[in-house]
């Protein structure tokens, strides 16, 4: 960060008005819906197998599906377009993947546990769409 001309750093209400924050926020904040979005689409034939392992068919439709809603909803938010609408799709598609991929409550020890934390996590990330849908409108 850059020292301004009187010396000092600037303040935290500077940076989080700067747009390069902003930026960069959204686009760390949606990494985990692009980057595997990236990766079914550049593994077209690995990403229809994940559909496939859990239960998704047709497979390949879903994963196009799927391609769709990670990069077009990181898309709009990163761009902080329409990001409501962004935010809103990954939020509804992340609770989907609750009870497809993460049902801890049929597993067994240890798998149970990380499991629910990881539904846990997904949580805090519907949250965190939550709150990008109600401060991007």
């Amino acid at each position: 960060m850059a020292i301004s001309d009187s010396g000092r750093m600037p303040s935290a209400s500077a940076l989080f008005a700067s747009n390069w924050f902003g930026y960069l926020a959204r686009t760390i904040l949606t990494f985990m819906f692009w980057g595997s979005g990236l990766s079914k689409l550049i593994d077209f034939p690995g990403g229809v197998a994940e559909m496939a392992h859990f239960g998704l068919q047709p497979a390949a439709l879903f994963n196009v599906a799927v391609i769709i809603t990670q990069l077009g909803g990181s898309a709009l938010i990163i761009l902080n377009r329409h990001a409501w609408i962004g935010a809103g799709a990954l939020a509804v598609f992340t609770l989907l993947t609750i009870p497809i991929a993460h049902g801890f409550w049929a597993m067994e020890e240890p798998m149970k546990t990380i499991e629910f934390y990881v539904v846990v996590e997904h949580l805090s990330i519907i949250g965190a769409m939550m709150l990008v849908a109600w401060k991007c409108r």
